[in-house]
């Protein structure tokens, strides 16, 4: 825990660097992170200098990254399937539609690597580093990003509709939608962590403000002034297009204050705040709260851990897919 006997956090560290060590013999076969050294040695520097360029003129963008390689690799895997055009693909999905963003500071990056390495560096492997460094720059932690996949060639708006957790999905289904593409319990409460940067629409947790009446709270599981300020906020009137912060007192540092809100009933999303007060939290995900709202440096190692996971997703390799010209369309 923060301010504990070092002993104890050493504990932690040797258990990471274990941990960290299978994930890493596990994707090596596919995956290194050396994959672009010699074909385009400044791959991290320009990506880096693009992320934190737009992360200075909008804050926001720094979850809104880590977002789009979360929204990609739950479908069709780690592809770049996300950032394709088209009335049928996965920018038009339920859970993306008016959600996702970030497509054109994608476009500024995938240009500017273009101009030093042209058709090396596929646009998946563009959203893994972004996300990464969205964290660190964010105050998160860092950590070496596995690269080599290639971009797909369609995209897949049923299975984001079908594969995407919801704001207003039950635990169980949430837990199910990440076993789905390999992950676990502990995976869904450290990478919600990332929920302690961005911002949420009002129509994404409206339905936690009022009852039937309209005179009081829906969920009562949410802090009572929270509720009230959030009312204030989102009424039953507007258009639900209203943003708040997704972390109320933590808004766009990267720490562990999501765990701590929990704890507390000031978890924005319902998504949320069943990790620690829902009926089938009790047994699972409550614990990893509870561990992670008190020792940062665990909360890090584990969302490190969960990232590159996630980040091995059924990646493209080899000759599969391809390396997009521009991330918004396959390569005619």
């Amino acid at each position: 825990m923060e301010g504990s006997a070092s002993g104890k956090f050493s504990g932690y560290s040797c258990l990471f660097m274990i941990s960290f060590l299978m994930v890493c013999l596990g994707v090596r076969s596919q995956l290194t992170t050396d994959f672009y050294n010699e074909s385009c040695p400044n791959l991290l520097t320009i990506v880096r200098k693009a992320v934190k360029n737009a992360i200075k003129t909008e804050t926001r963008m720094a979850a809104s990254l880590v977002r789009l390689h979360f929204h990609d690799c739950f479908v069709n895997g780690c592809d770049g399937s996300v950032l394709l055009d088209g009335s049928d693909g996965e920018k038009s999905a339920l859970p993306n539609l008016n959600s996702v963003r970030g497509f054109d500071v994608v476009d500024t990056i995938k240009s500017s690597v273009e101009s030093a390495c042209p058709g090396v560096v596929s646009c998946a492997d563009i959203l893994a580093i972004a996300a990464r460094d969205s964290v660190l720059l964010s105050g998160g932690n860092t950590w070496k990003v596995f690269l080599g996949r290639r971009d797909g060639l369609v995209a897949n708006q049923t299975g984001a509709n079908n594969g995407l957790p919801f704001p207003t999905d039950s635990l169980d289904t949430i837990t199910q939608k990440f076993a789905n593409v390999g992950l676990n319990q502990t995976d869904v409460v450290s990478l919600s962590g990332a929920h302690t940067i961005g911002l949420a629409r009002c129509t994404t947790f409206s339905s936690r403000l009022f009852n039937f009446s309209g005179t009081g709270a829906a969920d009562s599981t949410m802090d009572t002034e929270m509720v009230s300020d959030l009312q204030t906020l989102c009424p039953q009137s507007g258009d639900g297009n209203t943003t708040t912060s997704l972390d109320q007192n933590s808004t766009d540092l990267f720490d562990n204050h999501y765990f701590k809100n929990l704890l507390v009933g000031k978890g924005l999303l319902s998504s949320d705040q069943i990790l620690f007060t829902g009926d089938a939290a009790a047994s699972t995900t409550k614990s990893l709260v509870q561990n992670y709202s008190s020792d940062s440096g665990l909360f890090f190692s584990d969302f490190t851990n969960s990232m590159i996971k996630m980040g091995n997703i059924n990646p493209k390799t080899g000759s599969n897919g391809e390396i997009r010209t521009n991330c918004r369309v396959v390569n005619s």
